[in-house]
């Protein structure tokens, strides 16, 4: 019984860890949208005021988000401001899979531990999404030489890998 709750376990987690990662990214906005259009309701906006008023502080914190990236010149600098979006994205992680984990597991031992894994890995996976979304700008001097692939090799996927890594330098 407690190795079908594992296996249910994970097939839970990796179907809602596929929506999560590619939404990962679009934590921090979409906190900072509810949190505003919640508010815009509550000071008399009405609904659509508070959809209104969301939607603008979503766009702008991602909008912002996506500037501050492309115009920040020191790692340092990246890194901070891919922390307040890798953050909540974690957070958010760590939640969603606590909550599939709490009813399929009766050890609060392993709940925790499924939880902080898909914690990190959403965490990991907004971090690496984040890179793909920053524009590479090669430092002094360096010189980046275009990467081939094998014959026959048709992914776009593949092509972007060494930009991801050259990214974070």
């Amino acid at each position: 019984m407690i190795v079908f709750s594992v296996l249910a376990s994970i097939a839970a987690i990796g179907v809602i860890c596929c929506l999560l990662l590619y939404l990962a990214v679009y934590a921090l906005p979409l906190f900072a949208g509810v949190t505003t259009g919640v508010w815009g309701y509550g000071t008399g906006a009405g609904w659509l005021g508070g959809i209104a008023v969301g939607a603008v502080a979503g766009l702008a914190t991602l909008l912002a988000g996506h500037l501050l990236l492309a115009f920040a010149r020191p790692l340092w600098l990246r890194l901070v401001i891919a922390a307040a979006f890798v953050v909540p994205a974690a957070i958010a992680g760590y939640h969603a899979t606590h909550g599939i984990v709490k009813h399929t597991m009766p050890s609060e031992t392993w709940q925790i531990t499924f939880s902080v894994a898909g914690a990190v890995v959403v965490g990991i996976t907004a971090l690496a999404r984040l890179a793909t979304l920053a524009p590479h700008r090669p430092g002094r001097g360096a010189r980046l030489t275009p990467f081939r692939l094998p014959a026959g090799t048709r992914s776009h996927r593949l092509r972007s890998l060494p930009r991801l890594l050259a990214i974070w330098r």
